[in-house]
């Protein structure tokens, strides 16, 4: 007879094989969710992020001498557009890039008024 398992270790007896994986775990029950990324078996493809939301967040973060904070504004609002449209990410980039450029605008619209002032 042939001898499974080390002598000793508990893996098996004489004669039995070493004990196999477990069984498979079942469905998932109420409350329970697949791991992240697995939709009950499939893996979920990662969703795009939304190339405005991108460009609206550089835009806020650059300026580029207050053009850009106007372009961030656009874009930001029409990226989220998209994203409640399309179902994509990125939504917290075109709030960024919204916030970023309305301060932006408002250190424009302080220069502007400060350049006033100066001349009065």
């Amino acid at each position: 007879m042939t001898q499974w398992g080390a002598p000793g270790s508990g893996a098996g007896q004489q004669g039995t094989p070493p004990p196999a994986y477990g069984p498979p775990p079942g469905p998932y029950g109420p409350g329970q969710y697949p791991p992240y990324g697995y939709g009950y078996g499939y893996p979920v493809p990662p969703r795009r992020t939304n190339g405005l939301a991108v460009a609206s967040m550089v835009l806020g973060i650059l300026w580029l001498y207050w053009i850009g904070s106007i372009l961030a504004l656009v874009f930001g609002y029409i990226a989220r557009n998209q994203i409640r449209e399309r179902g994509e990410s990125g939504d917290g980039m075109a709030i960024a890039g919204i916030v970023l450029g309305w301060i932006g605008v408002g250190f424009f619209a302080l220069a502007i008024l400060a350049g006033v002032a100066s001349t009065v």
